[in-house]
């Protein structure tokens, strides 16, 4: 069983930075890929980048050279740098993790955390 709980959200300005963080219970959360998803008001939940044990790393195209999702197996937490930010990245962002590889399908995931609110003001 893992247990994941996000943290790091809140508002921030266009052309800023947050880091979100994803803290996991579980002592073999090293062998667990995580990914990070975010959801818009009125809109699917939609894959954001994801991170394997290896690790590779993979982001979707709307973020790819503005995010970078990283893992600390020691104090078993996944980051997700977010640098400049826009408007549209405003959503709730969830992590998720699987003992499996890394996918873009949330179906895939096995564990979620609560969620955390991101906003980025124009």
């Amino acid at each position: 069983q893992v247990q994941l709980v996000e943290s790091g959200g809140g508002l921030a300005q266009a052309g800023g930075s947050l880091r979100l963080s994803c803290a996991a219970s579980g002592r073999t959360f090293s062998r667990y890929a995580v990914a990070w998803f975010r959801q818009a008001p009125g809109k699917e939940r939609e894959f954001v980048s994801a991170i394997s044990w290896s690790p590779i790393t993979f982001y979707d195209e709307s973020v790819k050279g503005r995010f970078t999702i990283s893992r600390d197996n020691a104090k078993n937490t996944v980051y997700l740098q977010m640098n400049s930010l826009k408007p549209e990245d405003t959503a709730v962002y969830y992590c998720a993790a699987a003992p499996g590889g890394s996918s873009r399908n949330p179906d895939n995931y096995d564990y979620w955390g609560q969620g955390t609110q991101v906003t980025v003001s124009s």
